[in-house]
This record gives structure tokens, C-alpha cells and sequence, in this order.
């Protein structure tokens, strides 16, 4: 799933959209590419026009690098690809070859993911094994940290995810943590305690970062004919913010603090 061979056999992916300068989406600055295709419906989605994996555009591998390339000049020491989405790991098979070819290009390596179709067993964690020996660093989210409020958020499950994040700690990939900060959802101080104890399990942990919530994405709801969910949900306030960053000890994870 996920994938498409062109004529010439060469393994294509549905890519939604290319962004040459991006700085807030892994180490430096970054070539990011947009997957098409996501398993969650979280309710506060910003990008429900990725959410069908055929919208997107075909690209090979090639193609994506040579594009990126053209901006390797701005990269720096640490900058280089980002892929997000959408879901980047519902389109495995292409992810593995993308990355692949990025080392045989010596290309910083980075995938922004939610978890959605982490799963560890069968053939999908094989190529998941093998896509992180090419995967310099994971920016992923906690949705919720409540199993079912993590269904109510997504519409799926988040044991998985967490399956995910305990088997990036005992290979030691590094992470950077993601949570956005919802009024009502998300912004509870229980589930914030809730969530830091779990951060404190892990020891592959480089930064954590609170998104707080906005409604900017209403437009592209009605323009796809999609009711929001959250049209009447204000964004927290910035004391909100800093309470929940100082819950969550954000200052104590200063590797790549710019």
C-alpha cells in the first residue's frame, strides 16, 4: 500500500507537497516532503488534504533528491531532508528507498510521524528495522498519553505508538517529542504529569516541544466539505503554553536548543 511502479518498473511515492526551506522541522535547516495518505483522523488535523494517499503527485526517489539537492547549499553542517505528512510510514516501502538512496548521498535523514502504522511484527517491521539504519532522527508525536482519549483524538489506538517509542529507545534512535497543546483535550495537567512520567522512561530523548493548538486549517475544512470539529476551540494562552512546557521540563532537553 503506499506505492506505485511506473512504466519502467522504477518504485514511485504519493507525495502531497515539497517545501525547500523549512527550520523548525528537524536539526538545521531542511528539505521537507510532504506524504500523502494517514490512518488518524486527529481532530485538529492542520493537513486534511493529505489525508487520501491517491491526492498526491507520483515521484520516484530520484526525483525527490535531485529536487532537494538543489538546496543542499543551505543546509549547513546539520540540515538535510525531512519527510512528513500526512503519515511517511504508510508508505513504507518507498520511505525505505528514499532514505536509502539519501545515505548513498550522504543526506541527513529525518521522518516527522504520529506512529499510526507502527506495528512490530511480520515483514512491516522488517523494512521498519532496515529503515532506521538509514533514519538519522524521528520527530514524533504523543496525541494523548489517555488510551481512550487517544482514540477519541485520532480514531485510532496508541498502544502501538507506544510499542514504537520503547523500541526507538532500546536501539537508542534519537527523537525529538512533539505534543500539542489543545484547550479541553489535551491541556489538562493530569494528562500532561501523565505524559512527562512517560518521557522519563525513555533515554533517547534529545528535545520536547509544546505545538499549541490553531485553528488556521478551517478554510481547507470547508473547502473539502468537511465539518471541524474544533471550529469553536480557542488556542491556549501563552501562560497555558509555559505551564505546560514546565510540566513537561522542556528546558531539561537542550541538545539542538537554537
Amino acid at each position: 500500500m503506499g506505492l506505485h511502479r511506473g512504466t519502467k518498473m522504477a518504485l514511485q511515492g504519493y507525495i502531497h507537497q515539497l517545501e525547500s526551506f523549512g527550520c523548525a522541522d528537524g536539526p538545521g535547516s531542511r528539505f521537507i516532503i510532504f506524504f500523502s495518505g494517514c490512518p488518524f483522523r486527529c481532530l485538529y488535523c492542520h493537513n486534511p488534504d493529505t489525508w487520501e494517499m491517491t491526492r498526491g503527485k507520483l515521484y520516484t526517489a530520484d526525483e525527490l533528491l535531485n529536487e532537494a539537492e538543489d538546496c543542499r547549499d543551505f543546509w549547513g553542517k546539520k540540515g538535510g531532508i525531512t519527510v512528513s505528512g500526512g503519515e511517511p510510514l504508510a508508505q513504507i516501502d518507498f520511505l525505505l528507498e528514499l532514505f536509502t538512496k539519501a545515505k548513498e548521498r550522504n543526506i541527513n535523514t529525518c521522518i516527522d510521524t504520529a506512529g499510526g502504522p507502527f506495528r512490530k511484527e511480520g515483514e512491516w517491521f522488517e523494512k521498519f528495522k532496515k529503515l532506521m539504519e538509514v533514519t538519522d532522527i524521528l520527530l514524533v508525536d504523543i496525541k494523548h498519553i489517555n488510551e481512550d482519549e487517544h482514540k477519541k483524538l485520532t480514531g485510532q489506538t496508541g498502544k502501538n505508538v507506544r510499542e514504537m517509542f520503547a523500541y526507538l529507545d532500546e536501539i537508542k534512535k534519537p527523537i525529538w517529542i512533539r505534543h500539542v497543546l489543545v484547550p479541553g483535550i489535551t491541556d489538562n495537567d493530569e494528562y500532561l504529569t501523565q505524559t512527562r512520567d512517560f518521557i522519563r522512561t525513555l533515554h533517547n530523548v534529545e528535545r520536547v516541544e509544546i505545538l499549541p493548538y490553531h485553528g488556521l486549517a478551517i478554510s481547507k475544512y470547508k473547502d473539502l466539505g468537511i465539518d471541524y470539529p474544533l471550529e469553536k476551540t480557542e488556542s491556549p494562552t501563552q501562560e497555558r503554553v509555559e505551564h505546560a512546557r514546565a510540566i513537561l521540563e522542556c528546558e531539561k532537553y537542550t541538545k539542538w536548543k537554537e
